[in-house]
């Protein structure tokens, strides 16, 4: 179960609002009346030991997992349904822990590229968009690779490419640096750091959190 809040006294409107926020799975409380604020510019990072419900925290904020009871509020809209939550995920940007779980693009470019194209952007705006997105994360030398050929690194990266090339607002990240060897890990630390972006990050890097976390949020294995 949570325990706490993680809110701010920040006089902002918060960027991702929830209150009393529960989930439950086959009988079991994952985590129950959190509450969450998250502001312009915050990093808040969740922590935890191992099916403490971390990814079902940022699944469940951005609607791809039911929640039991509470409300959430994104980029000041009330999210209640399907309906309401579809519009967001591209202002806010999700990176599942499994990079199976969004890349289905033939090529390393295609995949980013995807997300641009549903934005309403131009074949050639896309692609730009694309590669400057595989560039910043440090492989624009696998544009042209088939998705199906990458190692587990280089799928994280090419995931988080794909996040990147929409341009969002918030980032919500599971685990961003799990499978990279120690310099891919620091190179996308970096990135994410300067990038000014307002995120909720899963993760159990010691270096990321202390680079990078502004606030923290600890979740309870299930009881």
């Amino acid at each position: 179960m949570t325990q706490g809040a993680a809110s701010s006294s920040l006089p902002d409107t918060p960027l991702i609002e929830a209150r009393g926020l529960s989930v439950s799975r086959r009988g079991r409380t994952v985590f129950g009346k959190l509450d969450i604020d998250v502001h312009a510019g915050e990093r808040l990072f969740v922590l935890g030991p191992c099916g403490a419900g971390k990814s079902t925290l940022l699944q469940s904020l951005l609607g791809f997992v039911a929640i039991d009871a509470g409300h959430i509020r994104l980029l000041g809209r009330d999210c209640r349904r399907e309906a309401d939550f579809a519009p967001l995920r591209g202002p806010i940007g999700m990176l599942f822990q499994d990079s199976n779980d969004q890349l289905f693009g033939p090529t390393v470019l295609e995949d980013a590229a995807f997300g641009p194209l549903n934005q309403g952007l131009d074949p050639a705006a896309a692609q730009a968009r694309a590669i400057e997105a595989l560039l910043q994360v440090g492989i624009g030398d696998l544009a042209e690779r088939p998705v199906h050929a990458l190692s587990g690194g280089e799928q994280r990266l090419a995931a988080l490419a794909g996040v990147l090339a929409m341009q969002p607002r918030v980032l919500l990240l599971d685990e961003p640096t799990a499978s990279l060897d120690a310099r891919s890990a620091d190179h996308i630390t970096t990135v994410l750091a300067s990038s000014g972006l307002t995120m909720i990050v899963a993760s159990h890097d010691d270096a990321l959190i202390a680079r990078l976390a502004t606030r923290r949020l600890s979740l309870d294995a299930p009881r």
